[in-house]
């Protein structure tokens, strides 16, 4: 693994340079500045280190300079909230406080080489086409998100996934599971616009034998069911008022009471929520309770359209097209040049559902072997 470490100050400097040294996994170069960094860097380099406070240009500046072409881990003796805001939105993948021993800088490197490594492995994945929906690009506003969903998954706050619709919460969601303590427990996923206002309290709590005219027998609720796992309220903003009371009480005695009953039966759960509404706007409206937005929005995420997405679009288009022509037995096709330019010009208003959904048409209406712009029906589509 190659590293970059810039620091203005020579001892410093010198010190970690020796340190590093000791491990043979690593081949370390030093910079005395961002300005020198910047002119032999190269595609060599795996990470860089860098210093936030240096002469000539900062380490945010250098960072924003560097524009996710490689991951960052970023250490300074007066960190402040927001300098590692900032830079977590501009996608560094660690922030250390000086000082620090050489132990603590060595795992925070392990960290990342593995992360590369499982990043890697899944964009090999991705080219064996064995997903339609998983995270294939390397875009900055991408990997801001994950950077921020990698550190809330290692927590139990709750997280609202903000995004538009089809953007892909419930990837994000399961993703934030499987990269938790709670992988091997449940993961639940709930559509609250899918279900009839009327059910939704007894889908989610349960209800004991009797507790209506046609409850023939006890069911379990979702919570009982992610015990332990990762309950997703999808569409939260869609939930009755009469129910988010119940949700709240949940959430804040970490225990549900199923319909008919008098029992309460204690829950470990993790929430994990989304909404493409304004909930702000619903909260005014009085159609969403203000404590409970509070208590799902301990992290906000915003995932982002896959407009600003653009290196995945291609990737998922192709990947669909393959799984396409083995689901409906056709020969192999492939997509024109001019069809691969709309498809990156196109607006995409309905994200990866809407790209999957398309490419599936063209798949199924396209004559021959190649899908050409006319197959993927786009012209008057919102180029």
């Amino acid at each position: 693994m190659k590293i970059a470490i810039v620091e203005d100050d020579i001892n410093m400097r010198k010190s970690l340079e020796i340190s590093m040294g000791d491990y043979k996994e690593f081949e370390v170069v030093t910079f005395k500045n961002a300005i020198d960094a910047l002119k032999k860097l190269d595609d060599s380099f795996n990470l860089i280190i860098t210093d936030i406070n240096m002469p000539k240009m900062d380490g945010i500046e250098f960072v924003k300079e560097l524009n996710g072409k490689y991951e960052v881990i970023i250490m300074t003796g007066n960190a402040t909230l927001q300098k590692a805001i900032e830079s977590i939105h501009l996608g560094v993948k660690d922030f250390l406080l000086k000082p620090f021993d050489i132990d603590t800088l060595v795992n925070a490197i392990k960290r990342e080489d593995k992360i590369q490594k499982v990043q890697k492995t899944a964009i090999k994945s991705a080219k064996t086409k064995k997903s339609t929906t998983g995270f294939l690009g390397r875009s900055k506003a991408l990997q801001s998100a994950l950077n921020i969903a990698d550190k809330a998954s290692k927590t139990d706050a709750s997280i609202l996934l903000l995004g538009q619709s089809g953007v892909g919460k419930e990837v994000f969601a399961s993703y934030i599971h499987k990269n938790s303590p709670r992988a091997k427990k449940p993961f639940i996923a709930i559509n609250m616009a899918a279900i009839p206002d009327q059910l939704i309290e007894s889908e989610l709590f349960g209800f004991e034998k009797g507790a209506f005219t046609d409850a023939s027998e006890a069911k379990t609720g979702q919570f009982e069911l992610a015990n332990g796992g990762t309950l997703f309220l999808d569409e939260i903003g869609e939930m009755p008022v009469s129910v988010q009371a119940k949700l709240l009480r949940a959430l804040q005695e970490k225990e549900v009471r199923r319909l008919g009953s008098s029992k309460t039966i204690k829950i470990d759960i993790r929430v994990v929520s989304a909404t493409n509404a304004n909930l702000s706007e619903k909260i005014k409206d009085g159609l969403f309770r203000e404590d409970l937005y509070y208590r799902l929005n301990t992290i906000p995420l915003n995932i982002p359209p896959l407009k600003e997405r653009k290196d995945e679009i291609l990737q998922i288009a192709e990947i669909s097209l393959e799984n396409n022509c083995k689901k409906y037995s056709f020969e192999s096709k492939k997509f024109s040049d001019d069809a691969k330019k709309q498809l990156l010009e196109y607006s995409w208003p309905g994200n990866i559902r809407e790209l999957i959904s398309v490419v599936e048409r063209a798949t199924i209406l396209s004559d021959g072997n190649t899908i050409d712009v006319n197959s993927l029906h786009l012209e008057n589509r919102g180029l």
